[in-house]
């Protein structure tokens, strides 16, 4: 047999070049053979994890939502309840066109003031009223009448009787003039003024108002007086005092110099019959100037009025020649000097003028008889008797 050809032997495939990052070929390392879960029995826990976020997603975005919708829930809450208030209290209130009055007596509390309100029909929500009050702590009530006018809210009410305001005042007016035992009488009519001292003497009345002195005449100051409602008279006459006094200290203190008095009161005795001798604002200081001039002079004083306080409830309006000559301590046709006391409650005007009294010559006066209400001043008897037959002849042609 010929022989066969050798076999040429077999190629070893050429290697792959990599080149590295350096220029410097490298073996690449062997890759791991995947495993797939069903080789080992294992479930894949790749998928677990996604389920799970999926999950924590979905509670997270529902907690989210819930929190927001509880925030709006509040929050339109608050808001409806701050519209209802502000709108509740700064809303007009239905008044009658005369006004509210609401009276409040002694130990009322502002539970039953408000209820009477919301009974009256003036306050729709006595709640919300009560709230704002406890926000405003308000001071205690003014016992007494109050007006409340439109227009006006629930907040500037309560405000107002929070703070007193609004509170209808009496006033009573004491005449120039008066005396204590009209003062009296007329503090015991007026409806408004609480009786504390009814069927006392007037001594007794001088003890209960803390006084030193032991004759009410002429202590209380004349004048128009506010006050609120439920006053008591003893409050009242206190504070006439107290005007007068300080009134009477301040004109003592500023007198004019070289006056016949010995002291403030003695200016207050003057100054008392002064007010009753005119009507007439201007001549006050004349006719104090007149009766100065007697008492230096040593001349009595001679003067209508005092005579007529003397005479007490036995006066009826004329006054006659034996009232002239019968002796009373008032009566300064029969005693030397001033009286014992004021004849009445002397004003402001004429106890300045009694302190300041106009300098001149006259020390006698008599009324001109014409209407006018004014005096003819004379400084001597003959002058002055003249003015007298004036004055008779001035009433003839009166009447």
């Amino acid at each position: 047999m010929s022989e066969l050809p050798p076999k040429k032997p077999a190629r070893k495939p050429a290697a792959k070049k990599t080149t590295a990052t350096s220029g410097d070929a490298t073996t690449p390392k062997p890759r791991k053979a995947r495993v797939k879960a069903s080789d080992t029995g294992q479930k894949s826990t790749p998928k677990k994890r996604v389920v799970t976020a999926k999950k924590n997603n979905t509670s997270t975005n529902n907690t989210t939502k819930l929190k927001s919708i509880v925030v709006l829930v509040l929050l339109f809450l608050v808001l409806s309840v701050a519209g209802w208030g502000y709108w509740g209290l700064l809303r007009p209130l239905e008044l009658s066109k005369d006004g509210y009055k609401l009276t409040i007596g002694r130990g009322a509390s502002y539970y039953e003031t408000l209820n009477k309100m919301s009974n009256d029909g003036v306050l729709t929500s006595p709640l919300l009223a009560k709230l704002y009050l406890r926000t405003v702590h308000p001071k205690p009530l003014h016992t007494g009448t109050y007006l409340f006018k439109s227009p006006m809210t629930m907040m500037k009410l309560l405000s107002q009787l929070a703070n007193g305001e609004g509170l209808m005042m009496n006033k009573v007016t004491v005449i120039e003039g008066t005396t204590f035992k009209q003062l009296r009488a007329q503090l015991a009519k007026n409806p408004d003024v609480r009786q504390t001292l009814l069927g006392k003497t007037d001594a007794e009345v001088l003890l209960a108002l803390g006084l030193t002195e032991t004759h009410p005449e002429g202590l209380f100051a004349p004048d128009t007086y506010i006050f609120p409602p439920d006053e008591t008279d003893a409050k009242i006459l206190k504070r006439l005092y107290q005007q007068q006094q300080h009134i009477l200290q301040q004109a003592w203190t500023t007198r004019a110099a070289n006056l016949p008095y010995k002291s403030a009161y003695e200016a207050l005795i003057m100054a008392s019959i002064v007010e009753k001798e005119t009507g007439n604002k201007i001549e006050r200081a004349q006719i104090a100037g007149v009766f100065v001039r007697r008492l230096q002079v040593g001349m009595r004083l001679q003067t209508d009025p005092t005579v007529i306080y003397g005479l007490g409830d036995s006066y009826n309006g004329n006054i006659r020649k034996m009232d002239l000559l019968a002796f009373t301590p008032y009566n300064t046709y029969k005693i030397n000097g001033l009286p014992p006391t004021p004849i009445a409650l002397p004003s402001k005007a004429a106890i300045a003028a009694a302190l300041h009294p106009a300098e001149s010559n006259a020390v006698y006066f008599v009324a001109k008889g014409d209407g006018s209400g004014t005096h003819n001043f004379s400084d001597n008897l003959t002058a002055h008797n003249q003015a007298v037959q004036a004055y008779l002849q001035a009433r003839k042609g009166n009447k």
